[in-house]
Protein backbone atom coordinates (compact mmCIF):
# COMPACT_ATOMS: atom_id res chain seq x y z
CA UNK A 1 0.00 0.00 0.00
CA UNK A 2 2.79 2.43 0.89
CA UNK A 3 4.73 1.46 -2.23
CA UNK A 4 1.73 2.19 -4.45
CA UNK A 5 1.34 5.60 -2.84
CA UNK A 6 5.02 6.38 -3.40
CA UNK A 7 4.79 5.38 -7.08
CA UNK A 8 1.72 7.56 -7.60
CA UNK A 9 3.33 10.48 -5.77
CA UNK A 10 6.51 10.14 -7.88
CA UNK A 11 4.51 10.04 -11.13
CA UNK A 12 2.52 13.11 -10.09
CA UNK A 13 5.76 14.90 -9.20
CA UNK A 14 7.32 14.11 -12.58
CA UNK A 15 4.15 15.08 -14.50
CA UNK A 16 3.86 18.56 -12.98
CA UNK A 17 4.62 21.48 -15.32
CA UNK A 18 8.09 22.91 -14.96
CA UNK A 19 7.85 26.51 -13.85
CA UNK A 20 11.07 28.50 -14.08
CA UNK A 21 11.93 30.12 -10.78
CA UNK A 22 13.31 33.40 -12.01
CA UNK A 23 13.74 36.32 -9.68
CA UNK A 24 11.53 39.16 -10.76
CA UNK A 25 13.09 42.59 -10.98
CA UNK A 26 11.53 46.01 -10.82
CA UNK A 27 10.12 46.56 -14.33
CA UNK A 28 9.66 50.32 -14.29
CA UNK A 29 11.96 53.24 -14.87
CA UNK A 30 13.19 55.73 -12.29
CA UNK A 31 11.05 58.39 -10.67
CA UNK A 32 12.07 62.06 -10.75
CA UNK A 33 12.56 62.20 -6.98
CA UNK A 34 13.98 59.09 -5.26
CA UNK A 35 11.66 57.58 -2.66
CA UNK A 36 12.44 55.03 0.04
CA UNK A 37 10.32 52.49 -1.82
CA UNK A 38 12.25 52.97 -5.05
CA UNK A 39 15.57 52.88 -3.20
CA UNK A 40 14.66 49.59 -1.54
CA UNK A 41 13.61 48.13 -4.89
CA UNK A 42 16.90 49.17 -6.50
CA UNK A 43 18.99 47.55 -3.77
CA UNK A 44 16.69 44.58 -3.24
CA UNK A 45 16.21 45.11 0.50
CA UNK A 46 13.32 46.18 2.73
CA UNK A 47 12.76 49.84 3.49
CA UNK A 48 13.69 49.44 7.16
CA UNK A 49 16.67 47.11 6.75
CA UNK A 50 19.64 47.45 9.09
CA UNK A 51 22.61 49.45 7.76
CA UNK A 52 24.83 46.38 7.36
CA UNK A 53 22.26 44.71 5.05
CA UNK A 54 21.98 47.91 3.02
CA UNK A 55 25.76 48.16 2.76
CA UNK A 56 26.07 44.53 1.60
CA UNK A 57 23.27 44.96 -0.95
CA UNK A 58 24.89 48.16 -2.24
CA UNK A 59 28.21 46.38 -2.65
CA UNK A 60 26.60 43.46 -4.49
CA UNK A 61 24.70 45.69 -6.91
CA UNK A 62 27.66 48.04 -7.48
CA UNK A 63 29.98 45.16 -8.33
CA UNK A 64 27.57 44.16 -11.09
CA UNK A 65 27.03 47.72 -12.40
CA UNK A 66 30.27 49.61 -11.73
CA UNK A 67 31.32 51.97 -14.56
CA UNK A 68 34.94 50.71 -14.45
CA UNK A 69 33.75 47.22 -15.35
CA UNK A 70 31.41 48.21 -18.18
CA UNK A 71 28.45 49.46 -16.16
CA UNK A 72 26.55 52.68 -16.62
CA UNK A 73 27.45 55.92 -14.81
CA UNK A 74 23.73 56.68 -14.59
CA UNK A 75 22.93 53.37 -12.88
CA UNK A 76 25.89 53.76 -10.53
CA UNK A 77 24.66 57.20 -9.48
CA UNK A 78 21.15 55.85 -8.89
CA UNK A 79 22.52 52.94 -6.83
CA UNK A 80 24.58 55.35 -4.71
CA UNK A 81 21.56 57.62 -4.33
CA UNK A 82 19.47 54.64 -3.18
CA UNK A 83 22.07 53.72 -0.55
CA UNK A 84 22.19 57.31 0.69
CA UNK A 85 18.40 57.44 0.88
CA UNK A 86 18.12 54.27 2.95
CA UNK A 87 21.02 55.05 5.29
CA UNK A 88 19.72 58.56 5.99
CA UNK A 89 22.55 60.45 4.30
CA UNK A 90 20.29 61.77 1.56
CA UNK A 91 20.79 65.51 1.03
CA UNK A 92 17.85 66.10 -1.26
CA UNK A 93 17.84 66.81 -4.95
CA UNK A 94 18.38 64.03 -7.43
CA UNK A 95 21.26 62.36 -9.21
CA UNK A 96 23.66 64.21 -11.45
CA UNK A 97 22.02 62.77 -14.53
Amino acid sequence: MGGRYMIQAWQAFRARPIVPRVRRFYPGGFEQQMTKREASLILGVREHSPPDKIKEAHRRVMVANHPDSGGSHFLASKINEAKDMLTGKFRGGSSVF
